[in-house]
């Protein structure tokens, strides 16, 4: 397991495989089987694992908004330690993950009793994890993307500014060369923090406005 992570980690999710994992321990790959039945269970307990390294607390924070923050921030926070994780979890499918379990029952508990459906629960936690995910999305590629040209993304940031200005030259992206003028920092932690604030502004806003 913790092989299995180091090389994910690392190399990124495309580098994992039962060979990859043997060669790590020094063993022959056929004897992993007797441990997991394959690729889809190893990669299940790797993101169970993932996800059990900061349980969430027994006792939760006051506060419904203040207990689906923390929440959110302790995904965000093993996506940002395992920038595979994101890629690995799916939505439409989702893995039997007991500590996955364990974060929606978390979040579901959050919302109970606020008068929503228990549909409508699900709703909003699925749509908290999915701003979570999305964004968590880019970790693995922008770490790949750094890994092989060297460059971090500010670094290619600049690399790119003077094709935008010729471009931006043009006149048709006024607002887009206002942006450029403004020195924005993309921070993708700023940008979760951001996401969450407003996600979480619109539930407080409908529970108002649907009267619950």
């Amino acid at each position: 397991m913790a092989a299995a992570t180091r090389v994910a980690d690392a190399e990124g999710l495309a580098q994992l495989s039962m060979r990859r994992i043997a060669t790590e321990l020094g063993a022959a790959p056929m004897s992993l089987y007797r441990h997991v039945n394959g690729k889809d269970e190893l990669l299940a307990s790797m993101m169970d694992s993932a996800l059990g390294e900061n349980p969430l607390p027994a006792v939760p924070p006051e506060g419904w908004r203040a207990q689906l923050e923390l929440s959110s921030r302790t995904v965000w926070q093993a996506f940002r330690r395992h920038p595979w994780l994101a890629l690995a979890l799916s939505m439409t499918r989702p893995q039997l993950i007991p500590n996955g379990m364990r974060h929606t029952e978390w979040a579901l508990r959050a919302l109970d009793g606020l008068g929503l459906t228990i549909q409508e629960m699900m709703h909003f936690h699925t749509t908290l994890v999915s701003h979570v995910r999305g964004l968590a999305f880019n970790l693995e590629a922008e770490a790949q993307a750094e890994q092989d040209s060297g460059l971090t993304s500010d670094e290619w940031m600049e690399t790119q500014e003077p094709g935008f200005r010729v471009i931006a030259g043009t006149g048709e992206f006024p607002l887009l060369n206002r942006l450029v003028d403004s020195d924005l920092d993309f921070d993708i932690d700023q940008l979760f923090e951001f996401g969450l604030a407003r996600l979480l502004d619109g539930l407080e806003r409908y529970l108002t406005v649907e009267g619950h």
